[in-house]
């Protein structure tokens, strides 16, 4: 019979991986929970069993727009289906509760909040319920009180309200912790567990450093003309700040965030479904209840607070099977904002121990979302140990198996660094300790009259995407941490101190530059040397009091093209930005 379903309903020959286990074990009436990748199809599972048992099957979902795709898929395919949740009206809510009591619905989805209502308890009461299935099951875990208190209330419904049901719960990730939450929060029993794998092959992973995330991304976008993707953000005020910045060179961007009026995320969700607008610039509020299939790739301008949020988040990408690209831009100023959110998320409700335990946990995820940004191994692999998998080969496709590595030794870089912090006797963050060492003339370094300590300018031969190269690796091995606030002062580790005491060798992948960019870098110090010289005789001051080469060097890899880039280049202060800076923002604006 669940063959001849899946042909006549649904139109398919043959189950996906897992689907027919999953089905069999819900139809033998075991307590089932099924971790199936995204694109897997986990919506069949639960599907195909609702059509071949009596009765209703309740479907507990998360989001309004993933109970619409649902039902309208469904009655699209010949099944009779409903949804239950706070866009009806009275009325139509009361008449979908009457028509499914009178059995005209097979598939109703509800959401979590409605198990408290009086009028949802009296219509399962009557009805003739043979199942319930809980979709997104890691919202009572992953997010609990902070994302859907009510799924909290699942455990209580089913065990007030059951007549043996079936019951299942499908999910896309989870670690063994959010497994075991998952089991216990909904108070499965006796649970068949069936796992597809995470390994979704299609995606192609990258991580990547921009010193210009703004320029990178527009450069990307370019190079995938008609291709629809997702950009996803930290903050609300990012969303909306990108999405401007887009529409004005002509991009067509949409933006969906919380802050935003219902009429217009909706607005803007259709109209990238229906490819009017192919960019969508969003926070995590977007997607999940989104099954566009063609979706061609999927960017973090800002780093996600965790793994599991960026795999499910970059998984949204290539769910037709086809090939599809995951990028990360990881920024160290992100993780700062990061740690911000949670120190400060909301613990209404929460004791303080349970406050301290869900901001270390927290605090892990993080970790391991940094560790994966700055990892010099497979990807791939990576993301596979993380969610308890492995596998025996490179995937040959991430950008960190894709790209030509030279070793580089840093013994003596690292152990400067070190000296550097000691210097600065550890009391400041990456960005100065990095200035510091570069010989940058900053205003912290007059306000601390840092440029009098040793080490000042030990490492000014360096560039500063070199310095944060290696302070990268410094972090990624041990070797220094930062504080858990909001100064993320840098501090050595055991580790760190022991390495500074007794130096052994350290060696670096760094990428193999392609001659292009170099040449291309070339070319445009070159036109920034003429256009020093320009300004030279036009204030009659040397050139180099105007810029010296290496801050040419440097905003020819930068290409700044606002104040604030340009503030973030050595050797680019206040006074210099006002008197030098718009002439080289405004070459940089017309393509220097």
């Amino acid at each position: 019979m669940k063959y001849e379903v899946l042909k006549k309903q649904f139109g398919y020959d043959s189950f996906r991986p897992g689907q027919e286990e999953i089905i069999d074990s819900i139809l033998a009436g075991n307590d089932t929970l099924a971790i199936m990748p995204t694109g897997a199809g986990k919506s069949l599972c639960y599907q195909i069993p609702a059509l071949l048992l009596p009765g209703i099957t309740l479907v507990i979902s998360p989001l309004i727009s993933l109970m619409k795709d649902q039902v309208r898929s469904l009655n699209q395919n010949g099944i009779r289906a409903a949804y239950l949740n706070s866009t009806l009206s009275q009325a139509q809510y009361f008449k979908a509760l009457s028509l499914a009591t009178q059995g005209e619905y097979k598939i109703i989805y509800v959401a979590p909040e409605r198990l408290e209502s009086t009028s949802f308890l009296h219509f399962v009461n009557r009805a003739e319920i043979s199942m319930v299935a809980i979709d997104e099951a890691h919202c009572v875990s992953q997010w609990g009180q902070n994302f859907r208190s009510s799924y909290l209330k699942i455990k209580d419904f089913m065990e007030k309200n059951s007549k043996k049901w079936r019951f299942c719960a499908f999910t896309a990730t989870a670690t063994k912790q959010v497994e075991k939450d998952v089991i216990n929060l909904l108070g499965m029993k006796e649970v068949h567990l069936v796992k597809t794998g995470y390994d979704r092959k299609n995606l192609i992973f990258s991580v990547e450093y921009p010193s210009n995330a703004f320029r990178r991304l527009v450069s990307f976008i370019d190079q995938r003309k008609g291709q629809s993707g997702i950009v996803y953000c930290i903050r609300r005020k990012d969303v909306d700040e990108l999405c401007e910045r887009l529409r004005a060179l002509g991009i067509a961007a949409a933006k969906y965030h919380a802050g935003m009026s219902d009429e217009e995320r909706n607005a803007n969700q259709e109209a990238f479904i229906f490819d009017q607008s192919l960019i969508m610039i969003a926070t995590n509020a977007f997607g999940m209840g989104i099954d566009k299939p063609d979706i061609r790739f999927v960017v973090h301008y800002s780093m996600p607070s965790s793994l599991e949020n960026y795999y499910q988040e970059a998984g949204r990408a290539g769910r037709d099977g086809q090939s599809a690209e995951c990028i990360l831009f990881y920024k160290p100023k992100d993780e700062q904002v990061l740690r911000y959110f949670i120190e400060n998320q909301d613990f209404e409700g929460i004791n303080e121990e349970e406050k301290r335990a869900r901001i270390a946990k927290d605090w892990r995820r993080l970790e391991a979302m940094k560790g994966y940004a700055l990892c010099q191994e497979c990807l791939r692999h990576y993301i596979l140990r993380y969610f308890g998998e492995s596998s025996k080969k490179d995937c040959g496709a991430c950008s960190n198996c894709m790209h030509e590595y030279e070793l580089v030794d840093i013994t003596k870089s690292v152990h400067t660094i070190l000296a550097a912090m000691k210097s600065l006797h550890e009391k400041f963050g990456s960005t100065v300790t990095l200035h510091f060492v570069k010989g940058s003339r900053t205003s912290q370094m007059d306000k601390y009259h840092l440029q009098e300590r040793e080490f000042y300018g030990s490492l000014k031969d360096h560039s500063m995407k070199q310095l944060q190269d290696i302070l990268r690796y410094m972090f990624q091995d041990g070797l220094i941490e930062s504080s858990n606030d909001a100064y993320r002062i840098l501090h050595s580790t055991p580790k760190g101190r022991d390495f500074f005491k007794r130096p052994f060798a350290l060696t670096m992948r760094q990428y193999k530059k392609a001659q292009f960019a170099e040449q291309q870098e070339d070319e445009v110090f070159e036109k920034l040397r003429a256009l020093r010289f320009e300004l030279s005789r036009k204030f009659k001051v040397p050139p180099y009091a105007i810029f010296p080469d290496r801050t040419l060097r440097e905003m020819a890899e930068v290409r700044p093209t606002d104040k604030k880039e340009m503030l973030s280049i050595s050797g680019v202060g206040e006074v210099k930005f006002k008197k030098f800076g718009r002439y080289f923002i405004k070459g940089f604006q017309a393509k220097i």
